[in-house]
């Protein structure tokens, strides 16, 4: 019988500072880590999605597309996982298909390699756009 390997995936990056500190933790204090953490051996680590998009705009006045491209940058070899909320993607409401297309591209484009997808109402039918077009990335 093969064994399977664990895979771990960290979040700390992304659930660690939105349940602790409401998300506010800035690109500038992960980045002394992030090498660090790419040496650990994680599977993956998730470092964006769900709230961090909002926060990082409305509050922190940070790019959120670069905060993945520096820490791809310092992980080179741990996969960068994100928390995307369906065809919410990380808002508030439903985004049209090609919205979603265009999302999930500039994400992958950026180095997001994972997508953790959900749906707060569990109907998978919010959820198949997103599919669709992380199976094109």
């Amino acid at each position: 019988m093969d064994k399977k390997p664990v895979k771990v995936t960290d979040l700390t990056l992304r659930d660690g500072h939105q349940s602790l500190f409401a998300t506010r933790m800035r690109t500038e204090d992960m980045l002394p880590i992030a090498e660090k953490l790419d040496g650990v051996g994680f599977y993956s680590l998730e470092v964006w999605g769900g709230a961090t998009f909002d926060v990082m705009t409305r509050f922190l006045d940070e790019d959120p597309w670069e905060r993945v491209r520096l820490l791809k940058e310092k992980m080179p070899n741990t996969k960068l996982q994100m928390l995307l909320r369906g065809q919410n993607l990380v808002g508030y409401r439903n985004y049209a298909d090609d919205v979603v297309d265009a999302f999930v591209e500039k994400c992958c484009d950026v180095g997001i390699d994972i997508f953790r997808v959900f749906d707060a109402l569990n109907d998978e039918r919010n959820c198949t756009a997103a599919f669709r077009a992380i199976k094109n990335c």
